[in-house]
């Protein structure tokens, strides 16, 4: 169960975001530097003890309308191998020392342990809380018989989303592939699934988070899709 740490962390983690996301493409404020608050979350685990997995809201209000993002986090030890491009910076932690903070799409532990939560073998942790399940954070994923390989092929990153490309089976169908689809840019969702029967696509995670008013919103936060009916 996720363990969390009061002590702290310097520069903390608004303070990393604040010069990376404007050079991200799915981040919808052009230039200009954001204005973050942390707005919610959620945590899993890594069954191996060694990476810290977070699942980031922060809302921007640099501009004239708010703008929550989603933004999965990797807490590592020691650098990633291959993913320079991925590093979002580095934190002295009070209690852990150096940590090494990637956008968890590009950390394969952090994909894995997505995948785990959709199929309903991982359980979602509360963001600032030690073991503590999050059951508001619901999942679920409709591909029967789908053995998928939870190391993208493809990472993309468009207009407030970034979709992994994994390669999946099916029995007498070697090779397909799904779309993971990060929702990157939020957006409130009266209609969010609390179960995929109520979803077209083939899977979800749907979480809710603040928004600047002091509301709640709730959406899918990833969704799952048949690659070009490849399956």
């Amino acid at each position: 169960m996720a363990i969390i740490h009061r002590t702290t962390l310097m520069p903390t983690k608004l303070e990393l975001l604040t010069p990376w996301l404007p050079e991200q493409p799915w981040y919808l404020g052009g230039g200009r530097k954001p204005e973050l608050a942390r707005a919610g979350g959620f945590r899993l685990d890594d069954p191996q003890g060694e990476v810290g997995i977070e699942l980031m809201v922060v809302t921007d209000t640099s501009g004239a309308q708010p703008v929550s993002y989603f933004v999965p986090l990797s807490y590592r030890g020691a650098p990633l191998d291959g993913a320079e491009h991925a590093l979002i910076g580095t934190s002295e932690h009070g209690v852990l020392g150096r940590r090494w903070v990637y956008d968890g799409v590009h950390d394969p532990v952090v994909v894995a342990q997505l995948f785990a939560l959709l199929l309903g073998e991982a359980v979602p942790q509360a963001q600032s809380e030690s073991n503590v399940a999050d059951p508001s954070v619901t999942s679920a994923f409709t591909g029967e018989g789908l053995s998928v390989t939870a190391v993208p092929t493809d990472v993309t990153h468009g207009p407030g989303v970034t979709d992994l490309v994994v390669p999946a089976a099916t029995p007498g169908v070697p090779s397909g592939h799904l779309t993971v689809r990060v929702r990157r840019a939020l957006s409130a969702d009266p209609q969010a699934p609390a179960s995929a029967r109520t979803s077209p696509d083939l899977g979800h995670v749907t979480a809710g988070w603040l928004l600047a008013d002091g509301a709640t919103a709730r959406a899918p936060f990833v969704v799952v899709r048949d690659t070009a009916g490849q399956l």
